[in-house]
């Protein structure tokens, strides 16, 4: 019983060496084995020019949402919009609009650039317009003035498009309402249509 007791008791005196240097070991591992901090390795933050932008303000992603007086939805978003340095048209850059008539139909619009009057409730849109509407037509033009007091989309040409009753070609292109439900999209000046019958 003494010999167990004796060898209990020199383990216990050897592990209260041996934990301690064995921890002294570890941790002086760890800070030699460690690197040296880089501060070029940190997280980078945005290099945003604070007095450029406040030269030169803008509005990035900017949406606008409305009624026009017949009752359509009108959404309106773009990449960036700067106030206008003269007049009271702002610029835009990457515009989508998407107008939804009372009787359902779906016309999205979009562009490369344009300008948005507010307080005349007037988008001119630029820079390869395209316009897909559900009934079908997929419409391209160089430029489209759209309202949002009232549904009225006027197209400058010339006017490429898909229709469902073939190809056609015109020198311009109004989409806008009769009354207060009936709307019309009409294709004006010179208007050619390569007709392809349904099977």
């Amino acid at each position: 019983m003494a010999k167990i007791t004796d060898r209990h008791t020199r383990l216990v005196a050897w592990l209260k060496v041996i934990l301690p240097l064995a921890a002294l070991v570890m941790l002086s591992t760890i800070f030699l084995v460690s690197r040296t901090v880089n501060p070029e390795d940190a997280i980078p933050y945005a290099e945003v020019d604070v007095t450029g932008r406040a030269m030169d303000p803008r509005l990035t992603q900017p949406t606008w949402s409305g009624l026009t007086g017949d009752g359509a939805r009108l959404n309106i978003a773009a990449a960036e919009a700067r106030p206008p340095a003269e007049g009271r048209a702002a610029t835009i850059t990457a515009l989508r609009a998407d107008l939804t008539t009372p009787d359902g139909v779906e016309t999205r619009m979009q562009a490369g650039s344009g300008t948005f009057d507010g307080e005349a409730g007037i988008i001119e849109m630029s820079g390869q317009v395209r316009l897909h509407n559900t009934l079908g037509y997929d419409i391209r033009l160089p430029s489209l003035t759209a309202r949002t007091d009232a549904t009225r989309l006027e197209g400058q040409g010339p006017v490429t498009a898909t229709a469902p009753m073939g190809q056609l070609t015109a020198g311009g292109m109004v989409l806008k309402t009769d009354g207060e439900t009936d709307y019309r999209l009409d294709f004006t000046d010179g208007v050619k249509l390569i007709y392809t019958p349904s099977n």
